[in-house]
This record gives C-alpha cells, structure tokens and sequence, in this order.
C-alpha cells in the first residue's frame, strides 16, 4: 500500500509529460516543429503528437494574407514635402513557410524597409500634381521592388496601394485657394456668357418688337389713307369739293381725338390749340405748302431741263468748229 502510494506522483508526473506531447494548430496557420534547437517538421492545422521533452515549438506562422501600413515622407520634383501610405498586402508561401520562420528576424522592418527606398525613389522624380494622378505607378513601383525581394525570404506580395497623399498643411490651403479661384473663374466665364445671351435675346425682342411696331403703323397709315380717301369719294359724290370734304375730316377727327380725351379719366393730355378753326388753319396751311412745294418743284424742273438744252448747244457748236478747223489743215 505504502509503495502504491510512492508510485502516484510518478503516475501524474508521467501523465503531465504526456500531455504536453499533445497540440493543436489552428485553422490558416502552421506550426514549426524543432528538436534539441534543430528544425524537425512543419505541422499545418489540427491535432498533433511530438515527442515530450525532447522536441518543441519554437513558433507559428500565420498563413492569412496581412497588411502592413507604411508612411512615407518624402519631397517632390517642384520642392513639396508630402506624406505618402502605403499599404502593403502581402502572405506567406506554403511551400515556403522553412524561409518566411528563418531567414527573417522581422518580415514587417524588411517591407517597411522596401517601401521606403521605393518611394524615396519615385516621388522625387514627380510633380505634387503628378503624385495624386501617378499615385498607381508608384504602387506598381513598390509591388515589383517588394516582389523581387520577399520572395526569397517566402513571402508573396499579394497588392500594394497608396491609400493617402498628405501635403503639407500651407501647401494645401494653397491648392484649395487655386482651385476656389479657377472655379470662380469658370463661373464669371458662364455668368458673362448667360449675360451676352440675354442682352442679345433682348436686342433680337426689340429689334422685333420695332420691326412689327413700324409694320402695324404702315398698315395704320394705309387703313388711314384708304378710309380718307373713300371719305372724300362719298363726299365729292354729294356735291363737296375735296377742299370742303377735307375739311369736314379734319373737324370730325378734331372732336373725334377731343371725345376720346375726355373719356380717360387719368390721362393728362392737352390737345393744343383745341378749337376747330385751329383745325382748319391747319389743313389750309398744309395745302399752301403742298402748292408751294409743287411750283417750286416745277420751277427746278424747268431749269434743269434749260440747263442741258444749254449743255447741249455747247458740245454741237464745239463739234462743228473742230469739223472746220480739219477742213482747213487739208486745205493746205
């Protein structure tokens, strides 16, 4: 009984050692497997027995694909100093999980590293406005450096991308006063434009507006003529001279133009001199002028027609004299 006793703390010793030869793996990682400090096996994921004691697990690689952020500072070609992030995605090859666990100390320094010496590289060679268009030039630039590097060491470079331009603060309060002052431009070059349509729409309106008012005062005037003239056709049918009937129309026209004053009730026109004789001194000064223009016009008329009879005994009497004057060279 006393020697059963003594085996007991063996028995769990024995059991404790076993159980520590148990282990597990998760899902999308593996397990690196060293005994006495020397590589043994790679365990990917499950349930797993090692030797107790002898052999151990000095660490686990994580297979999922992993990004890594780097921020880079740096000067452009026009002397603009700006702040680039990178990110890096990037997974471990497992047909090369041995490399990715021993031959880097820090797979994260070692990327950063790239990262930076790419940048440093490209961006200087850059305008700041050709760092936002060119920003995946510079990504495809990191991804071939990093991939030519990183796969030695066991590790794919899945994407890189340049999530971030920062510049720095002065010089993006200066883009934005550039850009708020183009903007500002274009829309006074669309005001002014909007502002030459509608001086030229008003101008073809009232060119229009003329066109048809000058239109509808020619008809006025027409309508007026014809009506007057069917006035003293009437008249002259019943015995008034034109004379007479012309009068008649100017007195009728001069109380008709009187009533139609006296209906408006706000108007504050003054019809002067507003007697019918006024109207008829009118009308006779009106026929004096057109007798008086028609004998001047006859008077010109005559003249001019003087003028060239004149004009013409002149050129006769100089075509007769140079007639005899050859006569007389042949004479002699």
């Amino acid at each position: 009984m006393g020697g059963l006793l003594l085996l007991i703390p063996f028995i769990i010793l024995g059991f404790i050692i076993l159980i520590s030869g148990v282990f597990t793996v998760r899902q999308q990682t593996a397990a690196i497997i060293e005994r006495f400090g020397k590589f043994q096996s790679i365990r990917q994921s499950g349930l797993h027995f090692k030797i107790p004691v002898f052999d151990r697990i000095p660490g686990r690689i994580n297979l999922k694909i992993q990004q890594l952020d780097v921020l880079v500072e740096t000067k452009t070609k026009d002397d603009v100093f700006v702040r680039l992030k990178i990110s890096v995605q990037f997974q471990v090859i497992r047909t090369k999980i041995y490399d990715a666990f021993y031959k880097l100390q820090s797979p994260q320094d070692q990327i950063t590293s790239y990262v930076f010496d790419v940048v440093r590289a490209e961006v200087p060679k850059m305008k700041l406005d050709d760092v936002f268009e060119r920003k995946d030039d510079i990504a495809i630039a990191v991804k071939a450096e990093l991939n030519d590097a990183m796969l030695e060491y066991g590790y794919d470079i899945i994407k890189t991308l340049v999530t971030d331009i920062d510049p720095d603060v002065q010089v993006k309060a200066a883009m934005n006063r550039i850009n708020a002052s183009e903007r500002e431009k274009v829309a006074a070059e669309y005001e002014a434009e909007a502002e030459r349509i509608k001086i030229v729409a008003k101008a073809r309106a009232e060119a229009e507006s003329k066109r048809l008012q000058g239109q509808g005062i020619a008809d006025q005037r027409r309508e007026i003529a014809r009506g007057l003239e069917e006035s003293v056709d009437v008249l002259n049918n019943v015995g008034i001279n034109s004379q007479e009937a012309s009068a008649l129309i100017v007195v009728t026209q001069h109380y008709d133009t009187l009533q139609s004053i006296g209906e408006e009730t706000d108007t504050n026109l003054i019809l002067l001199p507003n007697s019918p004789q006024a109207g008829s001194d009118m009308l006779n000064n009106m026929i004096a002028s057109f007798v008086a223009s028609n004998k001047i016009g006859e008077e010109m008329r005559k003249k001019n027609e003087a003028n060239k009879l004149g004009s013409s005994s002149k050129r006769s009497s100089r075509r007769k004299s140079s007639s005899s004057e050859d006569d007389t060279d042949v004479t002699f």
